[in-house]
């Protein structure tokens, strides 16, 4: 099959003539760069997706088997097997051309989605379906973090992972609610080969918008063990290691709150409204934090105020120790929200960390960590919460991730001189 037309963009670097001039233009010189354009369009279809399945599944499961604890194992298979991945299938990040890579995901994904719809697939397989979709998640969004510094020159790489993760954020929110309306009308399904689609569409678009580029490093054996391998001379690094943890222990405690949602706004008595303020605010926050961040500071500003948003951020929830009213509780994790803009200093500072012939793995070890330690953070949350009021545990969640905070960007700070492994020392202990 031939490849997509490239007429106007370098190989090796989009826009290269004029991507200093841009640096400062914002969001809009990202969308400038046509192989963005068409992994930003995938990316909302994928996300849409995989939200979309959710509802349509636990709506499934709940239709045949009335249990709720099999509902809710839909939902928490969203989050087990990301560990799992991170570990043993990160190295395929790196190993094979990152088109291939992201092209295959979804097709899988499909191909399980459609074996979720088939009438005939039993209870037992729905379920492993979905360990499999998950199983994708991390390798999926580990090579798109990763091939984002290949076609995104500079800052434009900071800008463009601000918009995916926005388009997450937000899609958490937009997607569940579609998914709920949509299945109104639609049987579960038929909204599951809606996913289908959606899925295809994103394979579509990554295919013949973006270009072929070879594979990061080379290598043969077991690719288990090489993933395994790579996930440990990650950590091994003092500098990756510090941001790793940086990047993972807030949202481990952020989704404490979003965890007791629910039974802050019954105490309250603001019954369904209140719940979706609560679960909004945080969000909101984070979304409007970050686009104030990429379109009013520089990329040496975004940098400077990383370490102080971070150290700050959970101090709002801390803040819950005054059992505060839901209409300041909703403006404390707004609050929360706005500080999560450190995230855009600390993107360069990861990608010059890491050597690129192991980004694909980093992104991947990365999305895996997140995703398990939020998933502990709300399994701890809510089993507290049976035993303290839910003020009391955000507040818990604040300051002991405060704590952890101090401890990690003290690490932080003291590896900022490090210099990151180099290729040459991947390729030999590969």
């Amino acid at each position: 099959m031939a490849e997509p037309s490239s007429t106007t963009e370098s190989p090796d670097a989009p826009a290269a003539a004029g991507s200093r001039a841009r640096v400062n233009a914002g969001y809009g010189a990202v969308f400038v760069v046509r192989e963005f354009r068409a992994i930003f369009a995938a990316h909302v279809l994928s996300m849409l997706g995989g939200v979309f399945a959710d509802a349509s599944l636990a709506v499934l499961v709940f239709q045949r088997t009335g249990s709720a604890p099999l509902t809710a194992l839909v939902f928490a298979l969203g989050f087990l097997p990301y560990a799992l991945s991170g570990i043993l299938l990160s190295g395929i990040a790196d190993r094979y051309p990152a088109r291939r890579v992201l092209v295959a995901c979804d097709l899988l994904s499909a191909g399980c989605v459609t074996l979720m719809a088939v009438p005939v697939t039993p209870l037992a397989a729905l379920f492993v379906l979905r360990f499999a979709v998950s199983m994708m998640s991390p390798l999926f969004t580990g090579t798109r973090a990763a091939s984002l510094a290949d076609i995104l020159p500079g800052d434009l790489y900071v800008l463009g992972r601000s918009l995916v993760r926005m388009v997450s954020q937000g899609s958490q929110i937009i997607g569940y609610g579609l998914g709920g309306l949509a299945l109104v009308w639609l049987s579960p399904r038929t909204a599951l080969y809606v996913t289908v689609g959606t899925f295809l569409g994103s394979a579509l678009l990554l295919r013949l918008g973006t270009r072929g580029r070879p594979a990061r490093a080379s290598g043969g054996g077991a690719m288990m063990r090489a993933s395994i391998a790579s996930t440990r001379r990650l950590l091994a690094v003092p500098r990756v290691r510090a941001l790793l943890l940086m990047w993972w222990i807030p949202p481990m405690f952020f989704i404490v709150a979003e965890g007791t949602a629910a039974p802050y706004a019954d105490a309250a008595g603001a019954g369904s409204v209140g719940f979706g303020l609560f679960m909004a605010a945080m969000p909101a926050g984070t979304a409007v934090g970050e686009v104030l961040a990429g379109t009013l500071l520089g990329a040496s500003a975004r940098e400077r105020i990383a370490l102080p948003l971070a150290a700050g951020s959970m101090l709002p929830m801390a803040a819950f120790a005054v059992r505060p009213p839901l209409s300041v509780a909703v403006a404390l994790l707004v609050l929360t929200g706005l500080c999560a803009a450190y995230t855009l200093g600390m993107d360069q500072w990861f990608v010059q960390a890491v050597p690129a012939a192991m980004r694909g793995s980093a992104m991947s070890l990365l999305g895996a960590g997140l995703m398990t330690l939020q998933g502990l953070g709300v399994a701890a949350g809510g089993a507290i919460a049976a035993l303290v009021p839910p003020y009391a545990v955000i507040c818990g969640a604040g300051a002991a991730g405060t704590a952890c905070m101090f401890v990690i960007l003290r690490s932080v700070r003291a590896t900022r001189t490090t210099a990151p492994a180099t290729d040459t020392d991947t390729d030999a202990e590969t």
